[in-house]
């Protein structure tokens, strides 16, 4: 019994303790590091339990969320009770005004667009709005036939008829010509 009286560890202060009494004396002007924080504690206290840096980081963070330190540009301090609020990034929360009564919500409307009401009277038909034009009608023209004589050939009738049927021509590429054709060319000595 005495061994293991011997060998147990000197009971430490709560964690809470020993942050604050680090930070009270490293007394650095812009507040104190966790690191700084961690160094001080194991140089004063010595032995410490395995999940030391686990159990620091957590009481740093509950001490700064009941308001017992202050957290600004990643250190601890000591909360000044006359210095105004610090705020963070961004825009501040609009002011909540107590005097509003709250107000009466109605019921969501449905997603979607509304069902037609069945007793509405029929919309009035408009009658369509005639464009006094130039009286061709809208669209692209239709395709005129080549003319045949050219450039400089005179117009004939058949130039200026649409064309309905084909030009003669297929369409697409011309099929390839026979190798037998081509063989029998007379060669002369």
């Amino acid at each position: 019994m005495a061994t293991e009286e011997i060998s147990k560890p000197p009971s430490l202060p709560p964690y809470p303790e020993m942050i604050w009494s680090a930070i009270v004396a490293l007394n650095e002007t812009g507040g104190s590091n966790k690191t700084s924080i961690s160094k001080y504690i194991e140089s004063k206290y010595g032995n410490l339990p395995a999940g030391h840096t686990a159990l620091l980081a957590h009481h740093l963070n509950r001490m700064t969320d009941t308001g017992e330190l202050m957290f600004w540009k990643n250190n601890y301090m000591k909360p000044d009770p006359n210095a105004p609020p610090r705020r963070g990034r961004g825009r501040p929360p609009k002011p909540k005004d107590p005097l509003a009564p709250p107000a009466d919500l109605a019921p969501a409307r449905p997603r979607g667009r509304p069902p037609k009401d069945p007793n509405a009277p029929p919309k009035p038909v408009k009658p369509k709005a005639t464009t006094a034009g130039s009286g061709r009608p809208r669209g692209r023209p239709r395709k005129m036939a080549r003319p045949t004589g050219g450039i400089t050939g005179t117009p004939t009738a058949a130039s200026a008829v649409p064309m309905i049927t084909g030009s003669g021509r297929p369409r697409g590429r011309p099929p390839k010509v026979k190798a037998a054709a081509m063989t029998e060319v007379s060669v002369q000595n």
